[in-house]
């Protein structure tokens, strides 16, 4: 490997670098992104049951914003449960833009890492070529200086390939994911609110 990393040149650093970020953050969004996390199941009906038992207090709000993204969105509706509907429809939503922001966190860096790791490989085969045409005296060629130019070029388009694309379809997985933990919330958050306001049973 380090034979490789030697092959490659300078311009790998940057791309490894790039590819020890991109790895960290898709490690971490996989945990953080779970669905048993983000959206656990049976809270709303847990909610729903203890409001009917105690109504809103602070000491169930509390509990519910602190427990899960979904019930800091939920906690948001009770808190503004003696308000009118469209109130407590915009209290929830304010907390969704909060929580949504929350989920997206880190998911601009790993788009960028997918976009501009091909460029990087592409900087490199750049320095690879100028290499390769540095070989090139009046005398004639250097062998080993063609050799290294043409390792640049090649190592560092391949690597640079090889962070993007997997980088890309985490970028996207992560995306729809998000998408679908968003959608969730915001039905059970149109439930709690119709509930709580007669319009529906649960």
């Amino acid at each position: 490997m380090f034979a490789i990393i030697q092959a490659a040149g300078w311009p790998i650093w940057p791309l490894l670098l790039a590819s020890v970020v991109a790895v960290a953050l898709i490690i971490e969004r996989s945990i953080s992104l779970r669905r048993s996390r983000i959206v656990p199941s049976g809270l709303l009906e847990k909610v729903l049951a203890d409001y009917r038992v105690s109504g809103a207090t602070a000491e169930l709000v509390n509990r519910v914003a602190s427990h899960s993204p979904l019930g800091r969105v939920l906690a948001a509706g009770l808190r503004n449960v003696r308000s009118t509907r469209e109130v407590m429809k915009e209290a929830i939503e304010e907390a969704g833009r909060a929580v949504v922001h929350d989920l997206e966190r880190y998911l601009t860096t790993l788009g960028t890492i997918a976009s501009i790791s091909p460029l990087m490989g592409l900087f490199g085969t750049i320095v690879g070529m100028i290499e390769i045409f540095g070989s090139q005296g009046p005398t004639g060629s250097n062998p080993q200086q063609l050799a290294h130019g043409i390792s640049i070029a090649l190592y560092n388009t391949g690597f640079g390939l090889i962070i993007a694309i997997p980088s890309m379809i985490f970028w996207r997985h992560f995306r729809a994911l998000v998408n679908s933990l968003v959608v969730d919330m915001e039905q059970q958050a149109i439930l709690l609110v119709e509930v709580v306001h007669g319009e529906r049973r649960s």
